[in-house]
């Protein structure tokens, strides 16, 4: 969570110096609310490229903004940690909704997410059909999703990473949950749709990202919970990702694999570009013990079968299996200085 730092009077004063004026107020205001790149911005608050550039630097560099590449785009969204984000709440907090200046503004920004919607409805209608045939093939989602839930239990945790996000819709599944959440996606349609999900959804502790899975833009032991649904078919080498996703785990923190059992539906290959075709049980407990994880447990989910599907020798019904692994360290205090940690090797009873 969020800490409350006590500044000293000249942090107090810069960081006040640098949101002192209504440009950039208006700024901190919107990327408070959504993530939004200097084209949105420009469309938004109707100034020039270079007038908003600069306001969002001088945010920026006070540590009141944070910036994010996503391919050839920046995005920039209120600060999340540090005394910048404080500084944000309490400003922000002080404002009032009703302000007509406020209210125009989020006129606009709605106008953005409408825009990136029917975006999104565009790919999916492209792609419906091929997503559609896919989902026939396996067990039906919502119980794959019943079955995440009860793995992970109802206790409340910091901290969420979600890899190859997609629709963003681990991040709706489990917000319940965490109290931040980041998603990582290669692809910037399907950010663009994790983003009008997760606003429809009134998500506002959560960003997206566009990253490599394989070398993450996101620190190192500090999620409590990270997510691999459908991912691994696709990449040429699955181990090195969940090696990278162990690396993200902050002490006894879980790392949740959804993904095919073994099956010989060749032709996903060439149509839905998959790279493997299932894993077995085996095989992902081996990865997951050699990245240094231990399995807690797993779960076949099987396809309901029709009278048909039992009597055909061509059974194209995929088995879904879920792996849950945990970090096996504890995070204790170090006795010779009371704000330092170190990280204990005994297993998280």
């Amino acid at each position: 969570m969020l800490t409350k730092p006590n500044l000293g009077l000249d942090d107090t004063v810069n960081l006040l110096r640098a949101a002192g004026e209504t440009t950039r107020m208006r700024l901190l205001a919107l990327l408070s609310e959504a993530d939004l790149t200097v084209t949105d911005l420009i469309e938004i608050l109707g100034q020039s490229q270079p007038r908003i550039s600069r306001h969002l630097r001088l945010l920026a560099e006070a540590g009141l903004l944070e910036r994010y590449q996503e391919g050839a785009w920046a995005y920039f969204r209120a600060a999340e940690d540090g005394s910048g984000a404080e500084m944000v709440t309490q400003l922000i907090g002080a404002l009032d909704r009703s302000d007509s200046q406020i209210v125009r503004d989020r006129e606009r920004l709605e106008a953005v997410r409408n825009r990136r919607a029917r975006m999104a409805e565009e790919y999916f209608s492209t792609n419906a059909a091929r997503w559609d045939a896919l989902r026939s093939l396996h067990v039906d989602e919502s119980r794959v999703e019943a079955a995440m839930l009860r793995l992970v239990g109802d206790k409340p945790f910091q901290n969420m990473l979600d890899l190859g996000t997609g629709t963003g819709r681990l991040l709706e599944l489990f917000a319940p949950l965490y109290n931040r959440a980041i998603g990582i996606d290669a692809s910037r349609d399907m950010l663009s749709i994790a983003r009008t999900n997760l606003d429809s959804a009134g998500l506002s502790r959560v960003q997206v990202r566009q990253g490599d899975i394989f070398v993450l833009p996101t620190p190192a032991r500090h999620f409590d919970l990270v997510t691999l649904h459908q991912v691994l078919h696709f990449l040429d080498d699955p181990a090195a990702a969940i090696r990278e996703a162990a690396r993200s785990l902050a002490p006894a923190g879980r790392l949740l694999i959804v993904d095919f059992a073994p099956h010989d539906l060749d032709f996903l290959r060439e149509e839905n570009l998959h790279r493997r075709l299932g894993f077995s049980h085996e095989q992902i407990s081996n990865w997951l013990e050699d990245a240094n994880l231990e399995v807690l447990d797993i779960v076949d989910l099987k396809p309901d079968l029709t009278a048909n599907d039992e009597q055909s020798t061509d059974n194209q019904k995929m088995t879904v299996t879920l792996w849950l692994a945990r970090d096996p360290h504890m995070l204790v205090a170090d006795n010779s200085s009371s704000n330092s940690t170190q990280f204990e090797g005994d297993l998280v009873k």
